[in-house]
């Protein structure tokens, strides 16, 4: 302690430079770097498993076509075994639905990022997929009204539950919107460099044969290749991509 002197003469006791209690470290929140989320991306990987859920199970209700092709009844019996592949594909169509369109948000956002100022990829990317979240709910949207009468087919116009097989067997299976998602994803990637290159090259790949399936009348081929392109590159935003 020293001994200073006041404007009046009077002794003051004031704490040496030694003495006092060293200056807390200042943290710069403009000097960290945000934490990088992937829960988007994460999301695309869990909707395009479930979206080949989806195909799968819609396979496994018209395993007995040939059976039944052309025959209403035999059809309606048929789905009244299959209640379980029923829930499997509702529940597998309506949340894949769900998730990519988060996956499809996070995708634009992440190209709007290192894309060019103004540029349209980053959207189009984004509603390539709402089309894929669109075409799964409108698929799952009949199984409330149909997969429960099944037990009973008293209840159901046979003509109704045919239609409704047709139905679960074509609107799921239209992809064609990721095809387009893929296409703006790799020239955004190989072009302008806002995505990992490997990653444009797979949306050349399988997004390319997905475009051309879905715009081909053989459409139903992009429910194939569109889960595996979604899967792949997500993973790859999850894992593997720094920016």
């Amino acid at each position: 302690m020293t001994n200073d002197l006041a404007p009046d003469g009077a002794a003051t006791d004031t704490p040496s430079r030694a003495q006092r209690p060293a200056a807390r470290p200042t943290t710069s929140t403009s000097a960290t770097a945000p934490r990088t989320r992937r829960a988007w991306a994460w999301t695309g990987v869990a909707g395009g498993v479930l979206g080949l859920v989806s195909v799968l199970s819609s396979m496994m209700l018209g395993m007995n076509w040939e059976a039944t092709a052309g025959d209403p009844d035999a059809i309606v019996a048929d789905l009244g075994t299959r209640l379980g592949t029923l829930l499997i594909f509702h529940t597998a169509t309506a949340a894949a639905a769900v998730l990519v369109l988060v996956y499809g948000a996070g995708l634009s956002r992440r190209l709007g990022v290192q894309a060019p100022a103004g540029s349209l990829l980053p959207t189009v990317a984004g509603w390539g997929l709402v089309l894929v979240s669109v075409a799964g709910l409108l698929g799952s949207g009949l199984d409330t009204q149909f997969m429960f009468a099944f037990a009973d087919p008293e209840f159901i116009v046979p003509e109704s539950g045919a239609f409704y097989s047709e139905w679960v067997a074509t609107i799921p299976w239209l992809w064609l919107g990721a095809g387009v998602s893929a296409a703006a994803l790799a020239v955004a990637a190989l072009r302008h460099a806002a995505a990992p290159r490997w990653i444009g090259v797979v949306s050349v790949v399988v997004g390319g044969i997905t475009l051309v399936a879905g715009l081909s009348p053989l459409q139903y081929l992009a429910g194939f290749t569109g889960p595996v392109w979604l899967a792949i590159t997500a993973l790859g935003f999850a894992l593997g991509d720094r920016r």
